[in-house]
């Protein structure tokens, strides 16, 4: 049976649905009598003398079936001490002769936050989630999911009535998200020109209106507004941190070297 019908680009084309039709034919004869069809895939290739790799094939099912079995809260105590490593350095290691790592207040308020945050209990009495670690699945799957900050709030809010009256759950994506800041991985907001010109940034931050296009950078808006609302904004990731915090994570300090 000819599968150069598998490469035709246009799924309309008499070819490839003919070629659907003679593949689902195909699979019928060998499979007579049933009223189920088996998938072909594996015995059609071998027919053709295209042996599979059975190795990297049951690997590859094992894998994507099966879950370790991995304590969150204890994944969210290594998120932590990555993000933090002069805290694990000095409580845990410290000696009389060692040098004490000097620590930047600022950054060790931020510390002693998210381990408030990990140690807190999602409600009195519940022992499988933190504060910190609730945040954390809920916004992986938003991410994972492509959830937009709307839905998110929202099942957020539905959550929130779920679960006991005295929870700790934010109430929001923004009181989420600033509960993470402290893990060094948040985003800078630089207003953009409307039509893609320019960014106010830099020697650009104070203008109000683009030097290009003199396009305004705020929306219009009622003059009794005390904000101004920018008519686009860039979410900026800095690279800096993101390559330290690999290069301290004990997970990935080795393949990055």
């Amino acid at each position: 049976m000819s599968r150069r019908w598998i490469q035709n680009p246009n799924r309309c084309a008499d070819e490839y649905l003919d070629g659907i039709e003679d593949f689902i034919e195909f699979a019928r004869r060998h499979n007579s009598g049933a009223t189920r069809i088996r998938c072909p895939y594996r015995s059609i290739w071998n027919l053709h003398g295209e042996q599979l790799d059975h190795a990297s094939s049951s690997n590859a099912t094992r894998m994507d079936s099966v879950e370790p079995i991995v304590d969150p809260n204890d994944q969210v105590m290594d998120i932590i001490q990555d993000a933090f490593p002069f805290a694990s350095t000095n409580i845990n290691h410290e000696r009389e002769d060692d040098v004490p790592t000097p620590i930047d207040n600022a950054e060790f308020e931020q510390y002693e936050k998210l381990l408030k945050n990990a140690n807190q209990e999602l409600y009195p009495g519940c022992e499988s989630f933190s504060v910190l670690t609730a945040i954390v699945e809920l916004m992986h799957g938003k991410i994972k999911y492509r959830m937009s900050n709307l839905c998110f709030d929202y099942f957020l809010r539905v959550f929130k009535r779920m679960l006991p009256t005295d929870n700790c759950l934010p109430k929001d994506h923004k009181h989420a998200q600033k509960v993470l800041n402290g893990l060094g991985l948040g985003y800078e907001k630089i207003h953009a020109c409307k039509n893609n010109c320019m960014l106010f940034y830099k020697e650009h931050e104070t203008l109000d209106t683009c030097p290009i296009c003199n396009e305004s950078r705020f929306e219009m808006t009622s003059q009794n507004r005390t904000t101004k609302i920018p008519q686009k904004v860039m979410r900026y990731l800095p690279l800096k941190p993101r390559l330290q915090r690999l290069y301290m994570s004990t997970h990935t300090a080795t393949d990055m070297r």
